[in-house]
């Protein structure tokens, strides 16, 4: 566990009970804004972020804080992501699905140094469940130890994202994937897609934006369990290194498929 881990915990535990579920199913048509085309974001999000953010200045006031809202109204914030020491905060992963009224959406917070994830959460306010990895200390969920396995399927379960392409760029490569693999929707929820193919119930997601909030906690949760994560080059996913895409799976092998398939 980190050291921070109750706090953190506690924290998001507590603006998912007093912000967050009491405004799903429930919110009024203004409640819900177009920050961009097709980007979402609620009243929710913003009150989720700003009592993150204040709770985990309590926990640790030396960390630069670095949360999604913040970025959509300051850009140049994102650069302080690979600071010393830096809290990054997704108030409300999913959002689209949050604004739908239907899940999965969570909360996520990643604790990065130096550009590398010390620790991460992913909490599911709906199921309630906590998930939570620490660099080189392992994986858990609700505290205990996991580790990531594969679904077990005759054709591995692949869920390939069409964030950030056109749709024939996608087309061809769900193409390519749908030999090998057996392709399934993607939760358009990073907060669900890592815990899915650590639980067995997906193999691999392929993804081609990879915004910090989205990557940094489930990353660690992954990899922390066993499983796989690359950029489509093959190359290690790090904080700001300009890479592209994230190809994660449940296993190393089934990473390494993945990524052959991309570029075929």
């Amino acid at each position: 566990m980190h050291r921070h881990h109750l706090a953190v915990s506690a924290l998001m535990r507590t603006v998912a009970g007093a912000v967050v579920m009491p405004r799903f199913r429930n919110l009024a048509a203004e409640e819900v804004l177009e920050k961009t085309p097709g980007e979402l974001v609620t009243i929710a999000d913003r009150e989720a972020e700003e009592r993150l953010t204040e709770g985990l200045a309590a926990i640790d006031g030396d960390a630069v804080i670095v949360g999604e809202e913040a970025c959509a109204a300051d850009p140049a914030l994102i650069d302080h992501a690979t600071d010393a020491r830096a809290w990054i905060i997704d108030p409300i992963d999913g959002t689209a699905n949050f604004a739908a009224g239907q899940p999965p959406f969570g909360i996520m917070i990643a604790l990065v140094e130096d550009g590398v994830t010390q620790a991460g959460w992913l909490y599911d306010p709906v199921a309630q469940r906590m998930c939570h990895a620490v660099l080189g200390g392992g994986a858990f969920i609700d505290d205990a130890p996991v580790r990531a396995r594969a679904s077990g399927a005759a054709r591995p379960l692949a869920a390939v994202s069409k964030v950030g392409q056109s749709e024939d760029a996608h087309a061809a490569r769900a193409a390519r994937f749908g030999g090998a693999f057996a392709l399934v929707p993607l939760p358009r929820c990073a907060a669900e897609n890592y815990p899915r193919l650590v639980l067995g119930q997906n193999d691999v997601a392929v993804l081609r934006r990879t915004l910090v909030w989205d990557h940094a906690p489930g990353v660690l949760f992954l990899t922390e369990a066993g499983g796989y994560v690359g950029r489509w080059d093959g190359s290690p996913y790090r904080i700001g290194d300009g890479g592209i895409g994230i190809v994660a799976a449940a296993t190393p092998e089934l990473g390494k498929r993945a990524t052959e398939l991309l570029f075929d």
